[in-house]
């Protein structure tokens, strides 16, 4: 096993952190797995007890729900009584068996907000604690956030909760290989016409040549009811060639009923070659060659394009200036990428800009650049269906950036800034994120988010704002409460998610959850909205038996 013990001083400031971890990798070098002090325990025997957790689930809820003509909003009421089972064992020492019955995850946080400003689907973050444990084995990245799994496309569709009837995860290691399966069968979604689904997923990964070198490979499967299928395989590795320098490899191959499927073409692959200097001091970059073919269509990741060839990233340039300055590293760096239609070879979108990052002793950090984009739209593109960018080509520029205060004080902040020409128009957005350590058992965040694009040649604009606040109290250590109020000012919608928590001991939850969405402007559509979309409120209870 691996340990890094890491200690802030806020008052000096100073940092203390075992093992001497080289602040050339960055301000996450204390994070990274491969920099941690190994750790060898020989002759440990230990037995492998059986976690039993039934689970039982009582709830009440209202909600109002637009009819198929959108003419009218019906009034439902829907009492909720659940029942599950969990089991946890290990199979050996280094793997362990999960099996799950009527999967819930009622006491789960709602999802953040988020204006949706680009071309592109947005990404949400996994939250439910089932799919984020040992989530790091299934990882397989083709960079950003286009990942050949995407634990998300399990129990939601379209936004909305799809019922789990169950499903069984391994973990773990077998001799030297990383091992991870996953098998999930989910019930059909009448709404969205979606039919009962499996989802299955192996992933292999083992350590080659060095420490910090792997290989590693994975298959997915998608198979409906219905008849429909989809099946992908991915081969990757990781390979550090000397000193900071990394190679990257990743590829990958979809078959989905509909499609022609043949294997020996680039149609329905993917693929990414990287290299990457992973140092902040002197010369480092990450720079990447990547391709997804039109018929690629990984039904259990995530893709934020298709059928496009893709080149670029970034190169810096680190200076880390000693004793007698106040900065403990900066760095300049230029930003660019190139995305090509694959049809025609024609340019889709680009980006390049300058830009400086730096890190201060006392834990001040921020980074600036300066951007230069090209677009081009085949299709309008509409924003929350209020203003629109016509088809065209499109030359703009402008900054984006964000200033971060020390973490370890009580206060502390993030601010970002993205502003500039925007198509044929302007755009600004502007955030702020507080946080306040009221004391060691209560910590109260926030997020505020302004948008305002403008397209005055058609007289379009729009403003969008985003509000959160989060409030967590550890009461004692048995009884936990957590509470997240958000405003979307696009949808004019109001949530409040609250979240009780008595754990008197490991294994033993009481959870009571109260959901309520509020609209906040009745009067904006025909029909005229409801006063609220839905409320609930939820107790769960879970007991875990070890054998």
């Amino acid at each position: 096993m691996g340990l890094t013990a890491f200690r802030y001083i806020p008052r000096k400031p100073e940092g203390i952190i075992y093992p001497a971890i080289d602040p050339k990798l960055g301000t996450m070098s204390m994070w990274k797995p491969s920099q941690a002090h190994e750790i060898v325990m020989e002759d440990v025997r230990g037995r492998r007890p059986l976690y039993i957790t039934p689970y039982g689930l009582g709830g009440y809820g209202q909600s109002y729900d637009l009819n198929d003509d959108e003419t009218a909003y019906s009034y439902n009421e829907k009492p909720k009584a659940e029942a599950g089972l969990d089991v946890k064992c290990g199979l050996t020492s280094n793997l362990t068996l999960d099996l799950t019955l009527n999967t819930d995850f009622a006491q789960v946080e709602a999802d953040d907000y988020q204006v949706n400003l680009s071309r592109f689907s947005l990404f949400f973050p996994e939250k439910r604690l089932f799919f984020l444990e040992r989530a790091g084995i299934f990882d397989f990245n083709f960079g950003e956030y286009n990942q050949l799994f995407y634990s998300r496309r399990i129990g939601i569709a379209e936004e909305d909760p799809v019922r789990i009837y169950g499903g069984a995860r391994v973990v773990g290691r077998l001799g030297s290989w990383d091992l991870g399966i996953l098998d999930m069968q989910t019930a059909p979604l009448r709404k969205e016409d979606i039919s009962s689904e499996n989802f299955g997923v192996v992933r292999l990964r083992r350590r080659v040549f060095n420490l910090y070198s792997y290989v590693g490979g994975m298959i997915t499967t998608r198979l409906g009811a219905d008849g429909s299928y989809n099946v992908v395989y991915g081969l990757d590795g990781t390979f550090r060639l000397r000193g900071d320098d990394y190679l990257l490899l990743n590829w990958a191959q979809s078959f989905e009923n509909g499609n022609i499927n043949r294997i020996a073409s680039l149609d329905p692959a993917r693929f990414r070659v990287g290299w990457e200097r992973r140092t902040r001091r002197g010369l480092g970059f990450n720079l990447g060659l990547s391709r997804a073919g039109r018929d690629y269509d990984p039904g259990m990741g995530f893709e934020m394009r298709e059928d496009f060839t893709r080149f670029g990233n970034r190169i810096l340039y680190g200076w880390m200036p000693g004793e007698r300055s106040f900065l403990s590293q900066h760095y300049l760096f230029a930003d660019g990428y190139v995305y090509a239609r694959n049809d025609d070879r024609s340019l889709e979108s680009a980006e390049i800009g300058p830009g400086w990052g730096f890190l201060t002793k006392s834990g001040w950090n921020g980074e600036f650049a300066l951007k230069a984009y090209r677009e081009s739209v085949r299709e309008e593109l509409s924003f929350f269906d209020k203003v629109f960018v016509p088809p065209g080509d499109y030359s703009f520029c402008g900054i984006n950036g964000y200033f971060q205060t020390p973490f370890g004080r009580l206060l502390s902040a993030i601010v970002t800034i993205d502003a500039g020409s925007f198509y044929d128009g302007s755009r600004v957005t502007v955030g702020i994120k507080p946080i306040w350590g009221i004391s060691s058992d209560l910590t109260l965040s926030g997020y505020y988010q302004f948008n305002r694009v403008d397209f005055p040649g058609r007289r379009q604009s729009l403003t969008a704002q985003i509000g959160q606040v989060r409030l967590l109290a550890t009461l004692s250590t048995k009884f936990s409460a957590a509470a997240f109020v958000q405003y979307d000012g696009a949808v004019d919608e109001l949530t409040a998610n609250l979240r009780l928590r008595y754990n008197p001991r490991e294994g033993n939850d009481l959870y009571l959850v109260v959901n309520d969405t509020l609209n906040t402007y009745r009067t904006r559509e025909i029909p005229h909205r409801p006063p609220y979309g839905s409320r609930a409120i939820m107790i769960k209870y879970s007991y875990t038996f070890v054998l």
